[in-house]
């Protein structure tokens, strides 16, 4: 199977030059031109790079490359820079970039970084197998297909911000997460978090859990955050 390569500029002479590029190269490609196109692209394609522009209309890249580390994405993510901007390449790569290209950038050359940078990835993950679901409470979330359901009543609807919410607590069962620290995961995602909104969040996904279940399964510790309570069993692919 191609690789899938997901292009992310507000540029659409640039989103066109690389689509059609990068497809003589045998790589299937998607375009986006702003942040919200990203996120329903990403979660219908499940790219496997990502070539990300630093300044977009509705956001910046830089602050979708955190929110993607923040909430243990792996998937590889090259910047596309400007020349003048050494701080948004220096804070990229901090931020977990792997790699950048500055404008204006021969596609040649963006080909043999992308390649480069699958090598590795391809490398650091051979033998990682992927969480196909996770079990918990009578409870199975399965990410790929963000659904959740009980082993009894079925399925239970949740939203886009209720979902990311419960797939950092699985992804630390029994941490307690600050406030803080959910805002920072969830920034970016479906919507701008806050603490309020947060606890929000935290109490409409325990009510909808509880209708299938009575037991307590987010405990919520006074000045300190929210902490899954129950074991969480994880389910890779082979």
């Amino acid at each position: 199977m191609n690789e899938r390569i997901l292009v992310v500029d507000d540029d659409p002479e640039i989103r066109s030059l690389l689509s059609r590029y990068l497809a003589s190269q045998g790589f299937e490609t998607a375009v986006a031109g702003c942040r919200q196109a990203f996120e329903d692209q990403f979660e219908s394609i499940n790219p496997d790079l990502i070539i990300l522009d630093v300044m977009l209309p509705d956001g910046s890249g830089l602050d979708i490359c955190q929110r993607l580390r923040l909430s243990d994405c792996v998937v590889p993510l090259i910047l596309l820079t400007a020349l003048k901007e050494d701080i948004d390449r220096i804070i990229g790569l901090e931020i977990g970039a792997d790699d950048y290209l500055v404008k204006p950038f021969v596609p040649r050359e963006l080909s043999a970084r992308i390649r480069a940078v699958l090598r590795r990835s391809n490398a650091r993950n051979s033998g990682l197998p992927s969480v196909q679901e996770y079990r918990f409470a009578q409870f199975v979330v399965e990410p790929k297909r963000r659904c959740l359901f009980h082993l009894d009543s079925g399925p239970i609807e949740l939203t886009g911000a209720e979902f990311d919410l419960l797939s950092i607590f699985l992804s630390n069962p029994g941490r307690l997460l600050a406030r803080d620290d959910l805002v920072k995961r969830m920034q970016g995602r479906t919507y701008v978090p806050s603490n309020r909104s947060v606890d929000v969040l935290v109490s409409r996904l325990r009510r909808k859990m509880l209708q299938a279940t009575p037991e307590l399964l987010f405990r919520a510790i006074r000045n300190g955050g929210y902490q899954l309570t129950v074991p969480v069993e994880i389910v890779y692919n082979q």
